[in-house]
């Protein structure tokens, strides 16, 4: 079956080694693990604890959310390590894509770049309005164009992406060097956020930790309850340790930009040590922040009245620390900046290796010869977010990434124990350990965290899908590279020199 064709490891690793010296259609290496480990943070710590922790806090788990993202932080972790052992044996763009490529098939491949696109896509879009909310809170800005509520186009979140669009075409050193400059400032002030707020932890507010589980509102029945309670025919709830598993399932949104990390395996100049040290210093870095701010956070302000748009600089507010809320404001753009930055940059990368194996036009992956990058598919991906940005509610976007990014996670963990079936002579610099337990473990975790997602995000996911289905029928199948007999490693799509 021409569906399930696999592209051979020795044209991945070809790919990977191409830099773009005589024609080579290849990416320059410019990043060490320093580099690597700011543009993971710099895409993690973001929209989960300067927006989600308010909104799932309220609605879905209580306190309890310090629980929730410490569940999704393990199943990260699970997930980053089958990434590690894949992303230093084969350092290439496009990351779970091309590892379902080459364990998979084809039809894997591309429908998890396809997933990928979305994932990403929507991230970057949700992030923009969180930052647009942030900058209105800031600045004292009308809500009508810069607030997540009562906003018809939100011109802060078009404007940012516009931007910072330009910032990752014009190169990945300029987009380096941005990014570990923001990535300083919001960790610096995630951490002030955690000792300074333990003075204003009240006891009162962490009781009970976990809320009962109460009946949720008419609106949250049919489409919109979790997939589990619609399996099995229970009663739509929030709250209780349901509630927790359905926050863990939408906070795990916060964690997944790890694995842009793996998208930059071809611009790291050490990839098979580099990329390992990324991958792993980002999660835990990000995961003892995540718990230590959702924490203070709820232990400030009763949950009910935790602000959906500004939970943290809001809480400051709400015990007399003004001050202390503007620096939070301020940490919470600078973050939201970078992950946005990120996430354009990774977009690119992966819609560069999709087009490069020729299941999309090959011509949007040239790549520009003064800066070294896909700059055709990045403004393409840019335009993209800017207007899902613009227009649609955050609400509506945060829970199509989560499901996007479990989906592309369950893959790859399962790519691990194929690919040392298929290839155990493979250099592997770092392996999982216990494999094939622990992959099959994170694959499973990653699963049911997809099923504590609503219904409706199901549905909005298999459309998605869909229309990926006809876009790889109607072009991808018979003009990809492999279906063509073209090389690996073919000559660059380049603009003329001025």
């Amino acid at each position: 079956m021409s569906m399930l064709r696999t592209k051979p490891i020795k044209d991945v690793i070809a790919q990977g080694e191409a830099d773009g010296s005589e024609g080579q259609l290849g990416l320059k290496r410019r990043l060490g693990a320093v580099d690597l480990t700011g543009f993971g943070i710099g895409i993690v710590i973001g929209t989960g604890i300067f927006t989600l922790t308010g909104i799932e806090a309220r609605d879905s788990a209580g306190p309890g959310v310090v629980i929730s993202f410490g569940i999704a932080g393990v199943v990260a972790l699970l997930a980053a390590l089958c990434y590690a052992e894949l992303a230093s044996s084969v350092p290439t763009a496009g990351s779970a894509y091309t590892y379902a490529y080459a364990t998979m098939g084809e039809i894997v491949a591309w429908i998890i770049g396809w997933d990928l696109l979305l994932e990403f896509a929507l991230g970057a879009a949700v992030v923009a309005r969180g930052w647009s909310g942030y900058l209105a809170e800031l600045l004292d800005l009308p809500t009508r164009w810069f607030g997540e509520e009562g906003s018809t186009v939100n011109i802060g979140a078009i404007a940012v992406v516009l931007i910072l669009g330009v910032v990752a075409i014009v190169g990945i050193r300029e987009s380096a060097r941005i990014t570990n400059l923001l990535v300083l400032v919001k960790v610096s002030i995630c951490v002030f956020v955690v000792v300074a707020g333990l003075f204003f932890v009240k006891a009162t507010n962490l009781t009970p930790f976990i809320p009962p589980a109460e009946p949720a509102g008419s609106g949250d029945d049919g489409i919109k309850q979790p997939v589990t309670q619609a399996l099995f025919g229970l009663e739509p709830s929030v709250f209780g340790f349901v509630g927790v598993l359905s926050a863990a399932a939408v906070v795990f949104f916060a964690y997944t930009g790890f694995e842009a990390v793996a998208n930059l395996g071809e611009e790291t100049r050490k990839p098979k040590r580099d990329l390992t040290l990324g991958l792993l210093g980002t999660l835990l870095i990000s995961t003892v922040l995540y718990i230590g701010v959702s924490l203070v956070v709820v232990g400030m302000v009763p949950y009910t009245e935790i602000d959906r748009g500004a939970p943290i600089a809001s809480a400051f507010e709400s015990v007399g620390a003004g001050w202390a809320a503007v620096l939070v404001s301020i940490a919470a753009v600078a973050g939201l900046t970078s992950v946005i930055l990120v996430d354009l940059v990774a977009m690119g990368r992966i819609g560069f290796a999709i087009a490069r194996d020729g299941l999309i036009p090959p011509s949007i992956a040239t790549v520009h010869p003064r800066w070294g990058t896909p700059y055709r598919i990045s403004a393409i991906m840019t335009v993209v977010v800017a207007l899902l940005a613009g227009f649609l509610p955050l609400s509506a976007l945060a829970d199509l990434v989560s499901i996007g990014a479990l989906c592309a996670f369950v893959l790859v963990s399962i790519a691990v124990p194929i690919l040392r079936r298929k290839r155990p002579d493979l250099e592997r610099p770092f392996r999982v350990p216990f494999s094939p337990v622990l992959p099959i473990v994170s694959a499973l975790a990653c699963f049911y965290l997809m099923l504590n997602l609503s219904v409706e995000t199901w549905l909005r996911f298999l459309a998605w899908m869909l229309l990926g289905a006809v876009i790889y029928f109607g072009y991808g199948y018979r003009r990809n590279r492999l279906a063509q007999h073209e090389p690996a490693v073919a000559p660059a799509p380049r603009e003329p020199s001025a």
